[in-house]
């Protein structure tokens, strides 16, 4: 396997899509350091929040390798305004209550186990290698959101309750993880990127099955939000960014 030359927007463009989703998420589950609702799961979703972040980086750093622009991984990740971001809706979508975060962490998990999976065997050499080892990290997310979600489904009225109605909150927004636009199709055709919808089979599959065990009633498809990965985001991310940017903004080029 090869490297795609250098100066390729729709590689720039893809690495900063999958970039954009782990960072925002990633700082999403940061906020939970302290709060969570037993010491374990407190250390257990900022063990996942560093797994995303960890992906982040190397992603940023092939990202501006590419762009040939002289910015790195910290400029990319912390000098963007919110319509430069190109994560999708669902990640930056508030925590809510414990139910909220982890069916948007389930959602979000059971398709990028299998994302990165067959993503390991991409024709570009760095992103087959990011996805190597991302794919074992997400495998591992994948099952500790899913046992949640069952022990909150099939556990008290209360627990049932808030995860249904995390969930057909949150519905809307998994039609944008299956979109490909002109960006993605060439790359696909190259065999860099991966059809999404070639997903949709093993995504339905794992909701289905743990929803079933979690006796929880799957939203019906309809009208999906969308737009995130064009720039067109909630109001949610420019809070995020506000937080998660200060100090670089405050003090550009800081060091410790």
């Amino acid at each position: 396997m090869t490297t795609i030359i250098a100066a390729d927007a729709p590689l720039v463009q893809y690495a900063l899509r999958l970039a954009d989703n782990a960072l925002v998420l990633g700082h999403r589950l940061s906020e939970w350091c302290g709060h969570a609702p037993m010491l374990e799961e407190d250390i257990a979703l900022a063990n996942i929040a560093l797994d995303l972040i960890g992906q982040a980086r190397p992603l940023y750093a092939y990202a501006a390798e590419l762009e040939g622009e002289g910015r790195n991984e910290d400029k990319l990740a912390y000098l963007r305004d919110a319509s430069q971001y190109r994560n999708v809706l669902l990640v930056e979508q508030p925590n809510g209550d414990f139910a909220v975060t982890i069916v948007r962490q389930f959602l979000y998990a059971a398709f990028m186990a299998p994302f990165w999976r067959l993503l390991a065997g991409s024709r570009d050499a760095t992103f087959a290698a990011i996805a190597a080892k991302a794919e074992k990290e997400a495998a591992y997310h994948l099952r500790h959101s899913a046992e949640w979600l069952i022990r909150l489904g099939d556990g008290t009225p209360e627990s049932h309750a808030r995860a249904q109605a995390a969930l057909d909150e949150l519905w809307m927004y998994t039609g944008e993880l299956f979109e490909a636009d002109a960006i993605e199709r060439g790359l696909i055709e190259r065999g860099v990127a991966l059809d999404p919808q070639t997903l949709r089979p093993e995504w339905d599959e794992t909701v289905d099955r743990v929803l079933g065990e979690a006796t929880l009633k799957r939203p019906p498809d309809g009208w999906m939000q969308t737009g995130g990965r064009t720039g067109r985001h909630s109001e949610h991310l420019g809070f995020i960014l506000a937080d998660m940017q200060f100090l670089q903004r405050a003090y550009p080029g800081a060091t410790w």
